[in-house]
């Protein structure tokens, strides 16, 4: 492939490493992980509220890493209340899988920006053969694609398996239950997932411009090989 060409291919790979950096800091900063709805589930057995009346006992739930609101619905009215995971719900939640959460989205941006320097190093300078050349364009979007793809398995976990929506509706309440309605991943978990799926598509790019895969074995050095062997 012409040296143009892969200074093109370098630069988009590169643009969307940096922009995968910034979608990840910004997701990371919203509430925007989860929504869904929480069921007051002894306000409606109390009253024996029929399908109809449940809409009054049904709430509504966000959160993110770091924060979100819940509004419960008793009945009464709608009464939000916000809260934090640190250190408000430190106790309640599984506190290891949500700091490897946040640890692997600092991992991914970290990398994200490394790969895309690396990119355009490549792209605009003299590459080296091992961590500025595509050795080391496969080992930063390996890495950033793992990292996506660790936070979306335990963050997921977290969520479904551990009841996560669940143990923040019930949070200091003493005499009411709560039970999850209904729970969606939103907008920012999304993106960890695009970043994931734009990180494997650079390493696309990198086969896509000549470069073939680490620990592939050419043709040529199987060729030279098996001509040696004959040789014996």
């Amino acid at each position: 492939m012409p040296a143009q060409q892969k200074k093109i291919i370098f630069c988009i790979a590169g643009v969307l490493s940096f922009a995968c950096a910034l979608g990840t800091a910004a997701a990371i900063g919203t509430q925007l992980w989860v929504k869904g709805t929480i069921l007051c589930k002894t306000g409606a057995l109390l009253v024996n509220a029929t399908s109809q009346e449940l809409e009054k006992f049904i709430g509504k739930i966000q959160y993110g890493l770091f924060y979100g609101e819940r509004v419960r619905q008793c009945g009464l009215g709608g009464r939000p209340f916000q809260f934090s995971f640190f250190p408000d719900l430190l106790k309640i939640i599984p506190a290891s899988i949500h700091v490897s959460v946040i640890l692997f989205c600092t991992v991914l941006i970290v990398f994200a920006l490394v790969a895309a320097g690396f990119f355009m190093f490549n792209a605009f300078g003299s590459p080296y053969e091992t961590l500025h050349g595509p050795i080391g364009l496969y080992l930063w979007s390996f890495i950033a694609c793992s990292c996506g793809c660790l936070i979306m398995i335990l963050f997921s976990s977290e969520v479904k398996i551990h009841h996560l929506s669940e143990k923040i509706a019930n949070f200091k309440e003493g005499s009411f239950t709560f039970k999850t309605h209904s729970e969606q991943f939103a907008n920012s978990f999304w993106v960890i997932l695009v970043c994931s799926l734009v990180h494997f598509l650079n390493a696309l790019l990198i086969r896509f411009a000549g470069f073939e895969f680490p620990f592939s074995k050419s043709k040529d050095s199987g060729t030279i090989t098996g001509a040696a062997d004959l040789m014996y």
